[in-house]
């Protein structure tokens, strides 16, 4: 049954809307799509057999609601589950039967009617028998329709009987974790705002989201007219995160109320086939006493410290593994030879800018220094997100490089840790024996990816529109035509090359006014200052960036 929000999901339920069904579907709304408006809803009224639930708080049912709706405030649940043999109680005081027809709603552009939909759903009800008033009780009011504060006459209690739970719509922590560690199969979608979701504020006591988690607040997806977005735009707007109908989707929240919106626009509104929701949500993730890991960036792994780099890609992994990593120094020939990290070739941040316009030139250079495409290749500058470690990243993703990241630690860093440097070249050439741990050239095979580093803008999906990101102290000498907002990379990051909090950069981007669904372009007369606002923006989980290249 739904379970009581806490007082700080109580706190941040997110206003904002709910789409009125064609014509056709107001006469026999059809499965997926449970949602009607109030013109059918107020023809259902008099009809035997169908109950209206009210699943607002308490204090707003008593204000007004629909004439003979019941009200339903999940607030009176309390944080547990109950058993099922009490939910069955509760149920069938609403006079709900094995055929009753079921329409909930709340004030609209909330959580509250999903939830008590998905309880529903969730305890046997039939979906096909539960509906959701799209837009709720604003959208009644809007319709001219009546509203009272009477409570209804009491009710038959109905004979609905739970004979088995819909595990097919609940996720459980074992397949959530497991779910975390598959981001191609599996798609984790958080419901709650970006203040939860970069840890500024932390309720559980820990900053953050599980990891690989998408944020999609639940607020994303309403009209300011509080009905739900359209199909096409939550169609439109769910590809463009990266949430595919062929994954396993599991929704989460902190407790399990809100991310009932997502679940149901993603599975009843858009037909998702495999969308769960996961009821203890954040609350049952930090209660698992194995401490399971938190992130604040959605991205960390774009950034590699010293303790992870040393152990993947150092003596003991390499000898017993086998390389999965190539290491990247970018600085002088000079400075790397006075001490650099063990196994890194020396590929110069000004060999990455001589070929700027030459890909092949540049796949050829790495694959000569033992560079392996299918690897990650981390890149080191000694000084971590620098302009040339950026710009060296957006090079290798442009290439299709397997994957790229940035060691984000000084060296000096590095060997404060303990860790040592050696001044010795990495030998790059054919093996001699099985002991030999020399890195061996071979053709890079180059998979250029479109849309990383670009000549013009406006090469995307063409889901959004194009917003520059001019990331110089000034602005570029030439000016794009077009919607440009400053953002100066160096404010990102901090002194010592690491980027700022995720809490931090958050705000920081929200104030300049960088939007969230966009095509984001950074420009800067230095290509390097903008692969560092690409790096920082990809750190944030921003979908679709892009660095416009000289």
């Amino acid at each position: 049954m739904p379970v009581r929000p806490s007082r700080v999901a109580c706190a941040i339920m997110l206003v904002c809307g709910l789409v009125v069904p064609s014509a056709a579907a107001l006469a026999a709304p059809a499965v997926p799509s449970r949602l009607v408006d109030a013109r059918w809803v107020d023809r259902q009224r008099s009809v035997a057999g169908v109950v209206i639930l009210d699943a607002s708080p308490a204090p707003m049912y008593a204000a007004n609601h629909i004439p003979g709706a019941i009200s339903v405030d999940a607030m009176n649940y309390g944080g547990r589950e109950a058993k099922p043999a009490e939910t069955e109680r509760l149920y069938q005081s609403w006079g709900l039967n094995p055929s009753t027809r079921v329409v909930v709603y709340d004030q609209g552009a909330s959580f509250m009617a999903t939830r008590l939909f998905f309880a529903l759903v969730h305890h046997g009800v039939p979906e096909q028998n539960v509906f959701v008033l799209n837009g709720g009780l604003s959208q009644w009011m809007a319709a001219g329709l009546p509203v009272t504060k009477d409570p209804p006459a009491p009710r038959k209690p109905g004979t609905f009987r739970i004979r088995a739970s819909r595990e097919d719509v609940r996720v459980r922590l074992p397949e959530f974790v497991t779910g975390t560690g598959d981001p191609q199969r599996y798609a984790l979608v958080e419901a709650l705002g970006a203040d939860w979701y970069y840890g500024q504020v932390q309720p559980f006591g820990r900053p953050g989201h599980p990891p690989f988690g998408i944020s999609w607040p639940s607020a994303d997806l309403f009209n300011p007219d509080k009905t739900f977005k359209s199909p096409e735009e939550l169609g439109r707007m769910a590809t463009y995160l990266g949430i595919r109908p062929d994954q396993e989707v599991f929704t989460y929240c902190g407790g399990g109320v809100s991310a009932s919106a997502p679940f149901f626009a993603l599975r009843y509104v858009l037909g998702y086939p495999k969308v769960r929701m996961f009821v203890e949500s954040e609350l049952g993730w930090v209660s698992d006493p194995r401490g399971l890991p938190y992130w604040t960036y959605a991205a960390p792994f774009l950034l590699r410290d010293a303790a992870w780099l040393q152990w993947t890609g150092g003596q003991m992994a390499r000898t017993y593994l086998g390389a999965s990593v190539s290491v990247i120094d970018i600085r002088p020939a000079d400075r790397y030879g006075a001490g650099h990290v063990p196994f890194s070739v020396n590929i110069p941040a000004d060999a990455f800018r001589r070929h700027l316009d030459d890909p092949k030139a540049l796949a050829d250079l790495l694959g000569q220094a033992g560079v392996d495409a299918a690897h990650e290749a981390v890149v080191v500058s000694g000084a971590g997100v620098t302009a040339d470690a950026a710009l060296a990243l957006v090079l290798l993703e442009r290439l299709g490089q397997s994957k790229a990241s940035v060691l984000v630690e000084t060296l000096e860093r590095w060997s404060a840790q303990g860790y040592a440097l050696s001044k010795t070249p990495t030998v790059v050439g054919p093996r001699k024996g099985p002991g030999d741990l020399a890195i061996e050239p071979k053709p890079y095979v180059a998979t250029t990816r479109a849309g990383v580093a670009v000549r013009q803008a406006g090469t995307g999906a063409g889901r959004y529109p194009t917003v520059y990101v001019a990331s110089g102290r000034a602005l570029p000498a030439t000016a794009p035509a077009g919607t440009v907002v400053h953002v100066p990379s160096a404010d990102l990051v901090n002194a010592d090359g690491t980027p700022k909090p995720a809490k931090e950069l958050w705000a920081m981007l929200t104030k300049a006014g960088v939007p969230r669904y966009a095509e984001l372009v950074c420009v800067a007369d230095d290509p390097g200052e903008a692969a560092v606002t690409y790096v920082v923006l990809k750190l944030m989980g921003y979908p679709d960036v892009k660095v416009l290249l000289p």
